[in-house]
């Protein structure tokens, strides 16, 4: 009874602002996007999810589809890891697109 395990394609990136700093896996999927294991429309505070939404928005949700990214951030204040997150998120892609 062998099975086979087929490797998915992935990319880790990392996006920074002052010291905090979000680390973005992705890989192809579903378009399922996490932070901190919860769902990017539950994402606190409110009042900054559009800006965490930036990349979808800009390059359309056909480009995001097709691919999962889990993002883990740590360190810094609101503000900042919410553009760690962006930035990770933007990277992730555009990483992701041009290795597949």
């Amino acid at each position: 009874m062998s099975t086979t395990k087929t490797a998915k394609n992935r990319v880790q990136v990392f996006g920074r602002k002052k010291t905090a700093t979000a680390v973005a896996l992705c890989t192809e999927g579903k378009g399922l996007i996490r932070v901190n294991g919860r769902p990017l429309h539950l994402v606190e505070p409110k009042c900054l999810r559009l800006k965490l939404e930036e990349p979808i928005l800009l390059l359309g949700r056909d480009k995001f589809a097709a691919v999962d990214i889990r993002i883990r951030v740590k360190g810094g204040g609101h503000v900042a890891q919410t553009y760690a997150v962006r930035q990770a998120i933007a990277k992730s892609l555009v990483a992701y697109y041009q290795k597949f």
